[in-house]
């Protein structure tokens, strides 16, 4: 009885022992999501210049582009609300490719960054129609992260600026406005995408003809 009595006692004294033991520790929190580096560059409006200050942005691109090793690198490019959404489009991928030949220039390879144009489609600060908002007017450069969204697809540079030029051709061409657009489109056959897809873009808003709904 007396044997009994104490099994029973030690298991009694096992099983508070055990119950006394506090719970094992959680496991710990997963390490935070590294985000990719962000830089944001800004344009004067209908713009593609690159300033000084954006040019200061863009080499600290380049210099986080480098840091990374392999790096894939996105740049996209908005406008703020004024003007056609198809002339928009147009104008935000004229920025993103002044930011990627910027950063080519400095040694990032043509090959490691993606554009993509978002027009209006995307405002940072949400505003009206017509409404000349700085800092929509822009280029986000994502270093080091995935491409947020896939390129749009649009044709090359060239064959877009000569679709613009047979545009205006069949609808607008004047003795004088022909000469201006021929050389537009002189300057887009030596590469200077620029400088001509811009004139004819031009010289079809103001004579009112719808541009096509894709630049480059």
């Amino acid at each position: 009885m007396l044997k009994k009595l104490l099994v029973v006692f030690v298991a009694t004294f096992l099983l508070g022992a055990c119950a006394s033991e506090p719970p094992p520790p959680p496991p710990p929190p997963p390490p935070p999501a590294v985000q990719a580096p962000t830089f944001m560059v800004f344009f004067d409006w209908d713009s593609t210049r690159l300033s000084p200050a954006s040019l200061n942005v863009i080499t600290q691109a380049v210099t986080a582009f480098r840091s990374t090793g392999n790096a894939r690198v996105t740049a996209t490019g908005h406008t703020d609300t004024t003007g056609p959404e198809s002339y928009n489009m147009a104008l935000s991928l004229r920025r993103a490719n002044a930011v990627k030949n910027e950063m080519v220039r400095q040694g990032v390879p043509a090959d490691a960054i993606a554009v993509v144009g978002k027009g209006e489609t995307q405002l940072l600060v949400p505003t009206g129609d017509n409404v000349r908002e700085p800092q929509n007017r822009r280029v986000e450069i994502v270093v080091g992260g995935q491409m947020a969204t896939a390129p749009v697809a649009v044709p090359p540079p060239l064959d877009y600026c000569r679709r613009l030029a047979a545009l205006y051709r069949r609808n607008v061409a004047t003795n004088q406005s022909d000469v201006v657009a021929g050389n537009a489109l002189a300057r887009c056959e030596a590469g200077a995408y620029d400088e001509g897809v811009p004139t004819l873009e031009r010289l079809l808003t103001n004579a009112r003809i719808p541009l096509p709904p894709r630049g480059y």
